[in-house]
């Protein structure tokens, strides 16, 4: 039931008011948002936002500084209460559903008491999975990121770029349905973001899982995604939804072709209209 207030001598008057009906998005849609409202210190940041997410795709979110991509996220996945609104993921709740979440700071996000194997399994054990089993899934993630330094040392022993490399296995290691990235590459070396750019690349090629990436470098953004979602200013608005069909793998080669320098034009060019509102 919501509150409606009225002008009357006696205070507020509430009354029923129908709830909106749910519309889903089209066939292929993975994630859909209605109505997502988010409040910070009463100024609007989302208000009766939508959109559709589709399923099997990377999706990547850029737009102004200030204007939520992180936040975004964040609250699709829960981290982050939303004031209104309703999320489904093929149509269940996020409790239904099982998500994967890298950070963007890696030397918080993993368990520093843990080794760094057990960081990995960890929510493999969370589920209630077997010893074999868990042994079986690390062996995969093992041979599919071609780890080469030792998972038996602690987090803090390990380069920001292993660690990462880590916590997007862990991240991987149950399987999500949907896979949130929150600028995973921000504090690593070009080396590194070039190798995991690829496993990423690997795991989708390989699994199909959705991604939703958000980033700060637009070359990057559109590099990975199948689609990239531009956000205006807040009170945040869809600004465009490009798509981007390369074929994968992309390769350094990808970075001069005719379609991507397209793309990363006419999104640098909105990029810059919404900057400039």
């Amino acid at each position: 039931m919501r509150a409606v207030t009225e002008t009357v001598v006696n205070g507020p008057v509430y009354a029923d008011v129908p709830k909106p009906v749910f519309e889903p998005g089209p066939a292929g849609t993975h994630i859909t948002i209605r109505g997502l409202t988010k409040y910070f210190a009463g100024w609007p940041l989302y208000e009766n936002f939508d959109l559709d997410i589709p399923k099997g795709r990377i999706v990547s979110v850029f737009g102004p500084n200030g204007c939520g991509k992180s936040t975004l996220i964040n609250m699709i996945a829960g981290l982050i209460p939303i004031d209104a609104g309703e999320i489904l993921f093929d149509g269940k709740s996020l409790k239904d559903t099982k998500i994967g979440y890298v950070f963007q700071n890696y030397r918080e996000a993993m368990f520093p008491w843990m080794r760094t194997i057990d960081n990995i399994a960890y929510p493999l054990k969370l589920e209630g999975r077997s010893k074999a089993e868990v042994d079986r899934r690390m062996a995969e993630l093992v041979a599919s990121f071609d780890v080469k330094f030792d998972l038996n040392r602690y987090p803090y022993e390990l380069s920001g770029g292993q660690q990462q490399t880590a916590s997007i296995m862990r991240a991987l290691a149950p399987r999500p349905e949907v896979l949130f990235l929150d600028e995973p590459f921000s504090a690593l070396d070009f080396e590194m973001t070039l190798f995991i750019r690829e496993k990423l690349q690997e795991v989708f090629m390989q699994t199909g899982t959705t991604m939703l990436l958000v980033s700060h470098d637009l070359e990057e953004a559109v590099y990975l995604a199948d689609q990239v979602l531009l956000l205006t200013k807040r009170p945040t608005r869809v600004a465009e939804i490009l798509a981007y069909g390369d074929a994968r793998p992309r390769t350094v080669d990808t970075l001069s072709a005719p379609s991507f320098v397209a793309t990363k034009k006419q999104s640098l060019e909105i990029f810059q209209r919404e900057v400039r509102r």
